[in-house]
């Protein structure tokens, strides 16, 4: 790590230095993550203290947190780190996309159908080109963005709670609107309900529900709730297939996404049927400005949108 130098102090080492405090918690953490020694770390935060006139730091035992000062040092060590990966990035895929890697954090339903096609359609135009996958729901596939651990997010927001708002906080991020993804109702397929037409969620009210993620199961309330009732929740679980294998089985009913289709076609004994009384929910890619640049990030948003116009 370089020291704070000469001038305000401010380098990209200290950037970095307070970013890594930051996210790590503690001192210790820090130098590890960084791969140098605590007592390092404390001399140069102590310099840069010294040079910059102001207290970047507020000791609480053995954990540290930043003061006004240092968590601005810290936001600008995240752009900072994220326009040299693009730089780097960039300069990788400049010869015709020969190499490159995207980082992807994806939700559990977008794995299942959008995803897959996507990476094919990219593996054909592109095939130096190799894509990292995790799933992860949002917001936490957002934070994920913002700190730099991910290329691209792919994530959804229901109705009142769109994201660019509340902990969907999009500030200097950005986001494409790819979708309106219809949420649809999962009955076994011999349920009386399967075959009755203009279905509303308050014809389920005395079902037994299978709820989805934190944010599906938030979803699930609210509609239900404006509805006349309260669902009897009986199973979570974060996996769409689980849910489907649940309901084919008699053991409830669900709400899943339109994305989920392609897979349910599997179940032979669960059936997806429109329902009133539950909005759709959007799902919007959301990256780095500075990544939009990047021609291995710029060729997976294409061939996301590929994806999506063939599902459409």
């Amino acid at each position: 790590m370089s020291n704070a130098g000469s001038g305000s102090g401010i380098d990209l080492g200290a950037l970095r230095l307070m970013q890594a405090i930051r996210d790590q918690g503690t001192l210790t953490a820090a130098a590890e993550h960084l791969g140098v020694s605590q007592p390092a770390v404390s001399q140069n935060v102590q310099r840069l203290e010294r040079r910059l006139g102001t207290p970047l730091l507020v000791r609480a035992g053995r954990s540290v947190r930043l003061t006004e000062a240092g968590e601005v040092l810290a936001r600008h060590g995240e752009s900072v780190s994220a326009a040299l990966r693009a730089a780097e990035a960039e300069v990788v895929s400049i010869t015709g996309l020969q190499s490159g890697l995207v980082r992807l954090a994806a939700f559990p339903s977008s794995t299942s159908a959008l995803v897959p096609r996507a990476l094919a359609i990219l593996r054909e135009r592109h095939p130096g080109v190799s894509v990292r996958l995790d799933e992860v729901e949002p917001p936490q596939s957002l934070a994920l963005v913002r700190t730099g651990e991910v290329d691209v997010a792919l994530a959804f927001a229901y109705e009142g709670t769109d994201l660019g708002r509340g902990e969907d906080d999009l500030s200097g991020l950005s986001m494409e609107r790819l979708l309106e993804d219809p949420v649809l109702l999962a009955l076994p397929r011999d349920h009386e309900l399967a075959s009755r037409a203009d279905l509303s969620l308050a014809d389920a009210k005395d079902e037994h529900w299978i709820a989805g993620c934190p944010r599906c199961r938030g979803h699930l309330m609210s509609s239900a709730r404006a509805s006349g009732f309260t669902p009897d929740i009986t199973f979570a679980t974060d996996d769409p297939s689980a849910v489907l294998g649940l309901v084919g089985e008699g053991l409830g009913v669900g709400l899943l996404p339109g994305m989920v289709r392609s897979i349910a076609r599997g179940y032979s004994g669960v059936v997806l049927r429109e329902v009133a009384g539950v909005s759709p929910r959007s799902v919007s890619a959301v990256t780095s400005p500075d990544l939009l640049a990047v021609p291995a990030v710029r060729s997976f948003l294409e061939a996301v949108r590929d994806a999506v116009a063939e599902s459409v």
